[in-house]
């Protein structure tokens, strides 16, 4: 069972990213997928999630309107889109799944390797 997460680099501010996690060993379809993001030196932070029926959340006000996240289960992958970049933005991206539903992170059971996003200003 393994997550990877990818699509990370550096982009100007303004620009655009498009993460993926994709999964091996297992298949998403009954699984929620977090988005997270850790700082060196700072707390990790929940940024989106979709739940396994599609529905998604943003788990900061700083999401909205710029993360969408969604699903492609026949490609055992979930994305997110990352419009409006801005410095603050910098970190390293996870993805994580549980089982069904979203929830906080400390719920998540499977992580996966993050990618790297740099936004320069």
């Amino acid at each position: 069972v393994q997550l990877q997460a990818s699509g990370g680099g550096l982009v100007q501010s303004g620009g655009s990213l498009r993460l993926s996690c994709t999964a091996s060993g297992f298949t998403l379809d009954n699984y929620a997928i977090g988005w997270f993001r850790q700082v060196p030196g700072k707390e990790r932070e929940g940024v989106s999630c979709i739940n396994y029926s599609g529905r998604a959340i943003n788990y900061v006000d700083s999401a909205k309107g710029r993360f969408t996240v969604s699903r492609d289960n026949a490609k055992n992958t979930v994305y997110l889109q990352i419009d409006s970049l801005k410095p603050e933005d910098t970190a390293v991206y996870y993805c994580a799944s549980r089982a069904y539903y979203c929830s906080e992170a400390e719920d998540f059971i499977a992580w996966g390797r993050g990618t790297q996003v740099t936004v320069s200003s």
